[in-house]
């Protein structure tokens, strides 16, 4: 396949007019021009397009209405097509705080998903790839619990940990924590970065508290501002303690409902925009009309671009992450190149799989999403060398 007339995102974070080969499930080679030949190639005319690699969304619970923690390989297959069909072909869902038993299960089915997709890629082929898990819960704060259920959050526990990861067979990248709510976060940090990532997730944690969690090996910041501890002059809190910690990655919701766009420009400008990953945080709602849905066994009611419980906090998000995308760049003033940068080569060295994802270079998945270049919509996605 080759895809030309394009103007394609490289590995230089710049736009420049190339074309694309594709061979198998690889990008082959790229190339100043396209020159016409007699070959059998299926040629695709980009016509000026904006050809990005395909999105990674490294925090969402679901869409269609479904939620990964519904449990059943269907359900994960159904958001792992709708994800695909909109540009964002690698996903690292977000498991809600549940019990400890009921999360190893809902562990173990999105592995058994993410073996079977490895084992029968036609079938799968037009699923988004399950490249990971991100835990928001349940070792997490009842006071910055957000839209998590109170009836789960539980202690940091290694052996709970362990549990976790093998019931998700490695799967599990991230697990959240509240430092200020456990006294042995220290041991704990130390005991669970040798098989997982911590991030500071549902924390209200003081400035010196989350630096030394940041600091014992904490790597990563779970939606920025987002259920946490306040950014002001005297007390700056989670946000503060992340900005000083400079090899920790950044989550940040940009669907235009949880943080106002001057706060999201302040983000990527103290913490550089190299940390940044934009994520959706997209619950079952996504996709779907108004109404009422669920989400951890709670209510929640989608209105518009909102979901709220019912005392009114924001439950999480409606918006894909393409959606983000667009609403960063179109309504935010985030550059076009950041924020895609933001959500395709930051997540996937976040997640570890960036020799396989993340940038359009030879030898990598052929995962490339055309953007209309006045509106940034999908025109056409290419995921695998195979059209959507």
């Amino acid at each position: 396949m080759i895809i030309k007339n394009i103007k394609l995102y490289g590995a230089d974070e710049k736009f420049s007019d190339r074309a694309l080969k594709i061979t198998g499930d690889r990008i082959a080679e790229i190339v100043p021009n396209y020159e016409e030949n007699s070959s059998d190639e299926v040629v695709i005319d980009g016509f000026g397009a904006y050809a990005v690699p395909g999105l990674i969304d490294v925090h969402f619970h679901g869409a269609l209405g479904f939620d990964v923690c519904d449990g059943g390989f269907e359900t994960v297959r159904r958001i792992a097509q709708y994800e695909a069909s909109s540009g964002i072909t690698a996903i690292c869902p977000a498991t809600l705080t549940l019990p400890v038993d009921e999360l190893c299960g809902i562990l173990s089915n999105m592995a058994d998903f993410r073996d079977a997709a490895s084992a029968d890629p036609e079938t799968y082929a037009d699923c988004a790839d399950l490249v990971g898990i991100n835990m928001e819960g349940p070792f997490i704060s009842v006071s910055k619990k957000g839209a998590q259920n109170p009836d789960y959050i539980i202690p940091c526990d290694v052996k709970a940990a362990r549990k976790f990861q093998d019931a998700a067979r490695g799967l599990v990248k991230f697990i959240g924590l509240a430092p200020e709510c456990n006294p042995n976060y220290r041991e704990y940090i130390a005991e669970v970065s040798d098989f997982v990532n911590v991030s500071l997730a549902h924390t209200n944690s003081d400035y010196d508290t989350a630096m030394d969690a940041l600091s014992l090996g904490a790597c990563h910041a779970v939606h920025l501002f987002n259920a946490m501890s306040g950014f002001t002059h005297r007390e700056p809190g989670v946000p503060g303690a992340v900005a000083d910690s400079p090899h920790a990655s950044v989550e940040i919701i940009a669907d235009g409902i949880h943080i106002h766009p001057s706060m999201v420009r302040a983000a990527f400008k103290f913490n550089g925009p190299e940390r940044m990953i934009l994520i959706s945080d997209s619950l079952r709602a996504a996709g779907m009309p108004d109404g009422q849905y669920e989400l951890g066994g709670q209510p929640i009611t989608k209105q518009g671009r909102y979901c709220r419980l019912t005392d009114g906090t924001i439950a999480g998000s409606v918006s894909n992450l393409m959606d983000c995308l667009r609403t960063a760049v179109l309504e935010m003033g985030i550059p076009l190149t950041s924020a895609v940068t933001c959500a395709t080569s930051h997540p996937a060295r976040a997640l570890g799989i960036i020799d396989d994802y993340g940038t359009l270079e030879p030898g990598k998945y052929a995962d490339i999403v055309l953007l209309d270049a006045d509106d940034l919509t999908v025109r056409q996605v290419i995921k695998h060398g195979r059209l959507l």
